[in-house]
């Protein structure tokens, strides 16, 4: 199963709830790139419709792939192939569906609850009966996907939690997290099916 990452600069919502357009950052470019390398995702999108925001983070991907900066860091290099700039969702799942040959199935996250949303103990069954040929998570900057985004996915996963009571991971930790569970439950679902013979 493949796994897309999709960062999404718009549509997204600041601390009032008001939909806006966030600023691409680089530090957000080169921990999820590397952090979704690591896991073995399929793709990394960006997502934002603002060509200012395209041009800086070409900008940044042209000094990593191209320039000296790959040249110096040959890890970070390879970690930027994974990286592409899209105006919109439709565009990432156009894209990933490209790289499969099917249609992923697009998962919101949220650190807010909402209703109906995917718990992470059925989102583990889900998997184990192999029920994804592939997955785009989307992951909302500034303070989360707008209702607009969230509209546009066949789901939405549960808030990452803890138990503390407290949650504003910054979106690099959130991907990290959710990379590392779906990681784990793809192992847990390969011992099954070799045990089932599926």
């Amino acid at each position: 199963m493949n796994i897309f990452i999709g960062l999404v600069h718009f549509p997204v919502i600041d601390r009032r709830g008001d939909m806006i357009c966030s600023a691409i950052t680089n530090l957000d470019i080169h921990d999820i790139a590397r952090a979704a390398t690591t896991y073995g995702a399929a793709g990394f999108y960006i997502i934002t419709p603002s060509m200012e925001q395209h041009e800086l983070a070409n900008r940044i991907l042209r000094h990593w792939r191209k320039g000296a900066g790959g040249r110096f860091n040959p890890d970070r290099k390879q970690a930027f192939g994974l990286v592409e700039i899209v105006p919109d969702i439709a565009s990432a799942v156009s894209s990933a569906s490209m790289v499969t040959g099917n249609r992923p199935a697009v998962l919101a996250t949220s650190a807010r609850d909402l209703d109906g949303c995917i718990t992470w103990e059925i989102f583990e069954k889900r998997m184990c009966k192999n029920e994804f040929n592939s997955i785009l998570l989307l992951f909302g900057t500034a303070s989360g996907l707008h209702k607009e985004c969230i509209d546009q996915c066949d789901g939405v996963i549960c808030p990452i939690s803890a138990g503390t009571g407290y949650n504003h991971l910054s979106v690099r930790s959130a991907v990290a997290i959710t990379l590392d569970r779906i990681s784990r439950f793809r192992r847990q679902s390969d011992g099954h099916n070799k045990e089932t013979g599926l």
